[in-house]
């Protein structure tokens, strides 16, 4: 049975839950509760020393890192295919799949931080948030996120350096628009795990009421994800695994933080 490690609110995860689902994969889960510290515990950081999930077990292997999980998933359980038939599919696949990683991802903890999680974790109190904080290890996300958590939770969109994370994540969508402009789906005419490790990134913009990054000016990116919305896999996987504090949450603090997410974008 391939066991998971998960979490609502996580994007990572979300992306390894998408691809077990759409490849019709049974497999059980252990609830981690990032916001809580709950990845703190000794015995999960035996199993994955970065604090952070997902973690994918599987009989004797053991693996961290979205993208590895999905590859992995996709080659020992080859139906239904995940990567595109081709040889230069599959490179823009892995271009993707590589940015999200190297460059999508840190944005994403930055700005849902920001505008969010920073409201969130204030509920564990004084105490608790320091112990938070402190408990993250010193390579995690990054190599700086230790002490750069600390700063987007003391001073939100103020921090300095979120307003080019911003930018970044809207270059992105930019960068969506033009290769669904091409294509199908972002890495050519069949979904792949571009997509997949795509569509939790563009979901946490939707559930923090952002929609209008890409509503407005990119009709490309819109049909996409409209697309990804209608199809079994996308809410039970996306949306039903958040807690409903927590969607409350995103959701309240996403509107009253998109004011100044628009400034910040309109100067850039």
């Amino acid at each position: 049975m391939l066991q998971l490690y998960h979490h609502g609110s996580s994007v990572c995860a979300a992306k390894v839950r998408l691809t077990l689902a759409e490849k019709g994969l049974e497999w059980q889960g252990h609830y981690i509760d990032i916001l809580k510290g709950e990845q703190f515990d000794t015995a999960y950081l035996k199993l994955n020393p970065k604090a952070v999930v997902p973690t994918l077990v599987h009989e004797d292997v053991v693996l961290q890192e979205s993208t590895v999980i999905c590859e992995y998933l996709d080659e020992v359980f080859p139906s239904p295919p995940l990567k595109p038939s081709d040889a230069a599919g599959r490179a823009r696949m892995r271009l993707w799949t590589k940015a999200i990683d190297e460059a999508l991802h840190p944005a994403c903890g930055e700005i849902t931080f920001a505008c969010s999680h920073r409201h969130t974790v204030a509920r564990l109190g004084p105490e608790g948030l320091a112990q938070f904080l402190a408990s993250t290890p010193p390579m995690s996300v990054t190599a700086a996120w230790h002490e750069r958590k600390k700063e987007i939770v003391r001073d939100g969109l103020k921090a300095e350096g979120i307003a080019k994370s911003i930018g970044l994540y809207d270059s992105y969508l930019e960068k969506m628009e033009g290769a669904l402009s091409d294509h199908a789906w972002v890495a050519g005419d069949t979904l792949s795990l571009a997509d997949i490790g795509l569509v939790p990134y563009v979901n946490r913009l939707a559930m923090m009421n952002m929609s209008a990054m890409w509503t407005r000016t990119r009709p490309h990116v819109t049909r996409w994800f409209e697309r990804i919305k209608q199809r079994d896999t996308f809410k039970p996987q996306l949306l039903d695994w958040v807690p409903a504090d927590l969607t409350n949450d995103l959701g309240t603090f996403g509107a009253q933080s998109w004011p100044e997410v628009e400034r910040l974008l309109q100067a850039s």
